[in-house]
């Protein structure tokens, strides 16, 4: 295949010979565009007079020089082209194949960003009350009628959130615990009443970290996969199914999961106080005191009162989690990483929830003199 460029005042005039088919096509593409470009043409003739044969790549070379005549506002004539070839291309019109328009840089609008932003939260906050809503009525529903409660998953998803969680706790609750009688012993010894370091440890245990250990590791392991697994069942269409079949996804997948969740937590927060307990108990071992004595300020310092507000804390931030995994699993959207996503903001919300909580109790608990 052998190209002519000839030159007529503005009339730039390409002569084709020989075959355009896909192995000739490829380098005479380049060269043409490349000759278009440089001549700045306002009319161009293409003169097809001596091509033997045009495949599929050749008529769309023949339909990219149209394409280029009509972004730059120059008429293209193709001229004695075989009738066969002809009446194919002109089955095509170039503004059938234009580009996508180029997009525009959007200007960053502060006023526009912040509108988004209060929508979006706005949109979520609704989302998690009607969630709140149903959860609620289905929860009766389950005191009226516990018959028609689905107890076996209910106790599947309690040992998985529960009964396999307890190493994790224990180790957690036990690192936590010397940890903290340890960094506390250091600067009381100074003062020499290190041996108060256990009243310390005790109290911090039972009444924040117990319940708030297990409500973070239960954020990170059971909240994700609550949201994971209703997410992936929405993304198969699971969800849609369960809704055409008359089961509300709430009362059928939610109730077991957040029920198991509320019943977990206290008991994961004592596993987490002994296990911390017996970690404080080590270090005031090492520091010379004598097991007696350790036992005798535990039991001094902490009492019914703490033992069980401690114990309301832990039902609390179980509904939390588990709530809020379920309820970030019901908005997973399309896509390959909705479930990740999801996931993701199930273990932030449920650790902000908690936090969030732990603030709340800590005043009221201030106010009620506990």
């Amino acid at each position: 295949m052998s190209m002519e460029v000839a030159t007529d005042a503005d009339t730039l005039v390409l002569r084709l010979t020989g075959r355009l088919d896909a192995r000739t096509t490829a380098d005479l593409w380049n060269r043409m565009l490349t000759t278009l470009g440089r001549h700045q043409p306002k009319v161009i003739r293409v003169d097809a007079d001596h091509v033997d044969y045009c495949d599929g790549a050749g008529l769309a070379l023949l339909l990219e020089v149209r394409l280029w005549g009509s972004h730059h506002g120059c008429p293209v004539h193709i001229e004695g082209l075989d009738p066969r070839f002809s009446g194919r291309l002109d089955r095509f019109e170039p503004r059938q194949f234009a580009g996508p328009r180029r997009v525009q840089r959007r200007h960053f609008s502060l006023a526009e960003e912040v509108g988004r932003a209060a929508v979006h939260a706005w949109d979520d906050f609704r989302q998690q009350v009607a969630f709140i809503g149903e959860l609620s009525v289905a929860m009766a529903e389950v005191l009226m009628r516990p018959w028609r409660f689905r107890w076996r998953d209910m106790f599947l998803i309690f040992e998985r959130a529960g009964a396999n969680a307890v190493g994790i706790v224990a180790l957690l609750g036990f690192l936590f615990g010397l940890i903290t009688t340890f960094s506390s012993a250091m600067p009381l010894r100074e003062f020499g009443v290190e041996v108060y370091v256990a009243d310390l440890a005790a109290l911090a245990l039972v009444r924040v970290l117990g319940p708030f250990i297990t409500a973070i590791i239960l954020a990170g392991r059971s909240g994700s996969a609550f949201a994971a697994e209703i997410g992936t069942m929405k993304i198969n269409n699971e969800i849609d199914a369960l809704v055409t079949m008359g089961l509300e996804p709430v009362r059928f997948l939610a109730v077991p999961r957040v029920i198991a969740g509320i019943l977990v937590t206290p008991l994961l927060s004592i596993v987490a106080n002994l296990a911390g307990l017996v970690g404080s108990g080590l270090v005031m071992l090492s520091l010379g005191f004598p097991l007696v004595v350790y036992s005798q300020h535990v039991q001094s310092a902490i009492g019914p009162v703490d033992v069980f507000s401690g114990l309301v804390k832990g039902f609390v931030f179980g509904a939390l989690v588990s709530g809020v995994g379920c309820l970030r699993g019901l908005q997973t959207e399309t896509g390959p990483s909705a479930v990740g996503i999801s996931t993701t903001r199930a273990v932030v919300s449920g650790i902000v929830l908690t936090v969030m909580a732990e603030g709340v109790f800590a005043v009221l608990y201030h106010y009620m003199g506990i």
